[in-house]
């Protein structure tokens, strides 16, 4: 299997939702911006947040396994994709690509 780098680009809060709609959390997402992570055998690295390891896991996997080119050509490099976490509130941007 490929190991597999996971980079945070962007953190992103929408204050005027977590305000109307949720109840406060400490340390929401402590990742930082440019903070990079190794996938190894397409497992979850020390450190990534739980949340955001669900929604990556299973892009992760195909490009571990030598799979890509997601959704017809989205990414310019085939073997790579930008993906989210799934918190409405702080939303995180991760970079997901094969490491040759």
């Amino acid at each position: 299997m490929k190991n597999v780098k996971i980079t945070v680009i962007r953190k992103v809060h929408y204050k005027d939702l977590s305000e109307k709609y949720e109840n406060p959390i400490e340390h929401a997402c402590d990742h930082q911006e440019g903070e990079v992570f190794v996938s190894e055998n397409a497992q979850k690295p020390d450190g990534l947040c739980d949340s955001a390891w669900q929604s990556l896991s299973p892009f992760v996997l195909a490009l571990a396994s030598g799979g890509g080119n997601f959704y017809d050509g989205w990414m310019k490099n085939p073997h790579s994709a930008m993906l989210s976490c799934n918190d409405g509130f702080r939303p995180v941007s991760f970079l997901i690509e094969t490491i040759e």
